[in-house]
């Protein structure tokens, strides 16, 4: 059934332009007269894999607003580090956002070695062989996702 409806000119599903994936989903409250007014708040990853990457943050009160609004951040912050043509990036670099410090160092031939955001930013700007290091103890996610594209930042 499917296959006839596209036959006939039927909608198709396009592949988007940007994959994103969601670091962190929170509910934010705001205190009024009348009591609290809750929001969500999203922090999405974008990228095309190609070397496009950025984060975004967004606030609405539904998820799918939140994520609409964070997904339009993000495309407006997209960096594009200079890569080599394996993908990886050509020196070591340290970078700080906040509370947050990376380290970034080639690898060759040893895959993407990150942890949490660093694999997510990371994966989705389509960087190989890198090996990433958190050298802060930070656990907050949106910071470290921060830090890493502040690293490649650096490479441009």
């Amino acid at each position: 059934m499917a296959k006839q409806f596209r036959q006939r000119g039927g909608f198709e599903r396009q592949k988007p332009e940007f994959e994103q994936k969601i670091i962190d989903i929170r509910r934010v409250a705001r205190v009024t007269k009348g009591g609290k007014r809750f929001n969500f708040r999203v922090t999405i990853v974008a990228g095309n894999r190609k070397g496009d990457v950025g984060v975004g943050m967004g606030k609405a009160s539904d998820t799918a607003g939140a994520i609409e609004k964070a997904l339009r951040k993000a495309k407006k912050e997209m960096v594009k580090p200079k890569l080599t043509k394996e993908f990886s990036i050509k020196h070591e670099t340290e970078a700080k956002y906040g509370s947050s410090v990376v380290m970034l160092k080639p690898a060759k031939g040893r895959g993407l070695i990150a942890g949490s955001s660093a694999k997510i930013v990371l994966d989705l700007a389509g960087v190989k062989d890198v090996n990433a290091k958190y050298l802060s103890r930070s656990k907050n996610k949106v910071n470290n996702a921060r830090v890493v594209i502040e690293a490649l930042k650096s490479l441009e």
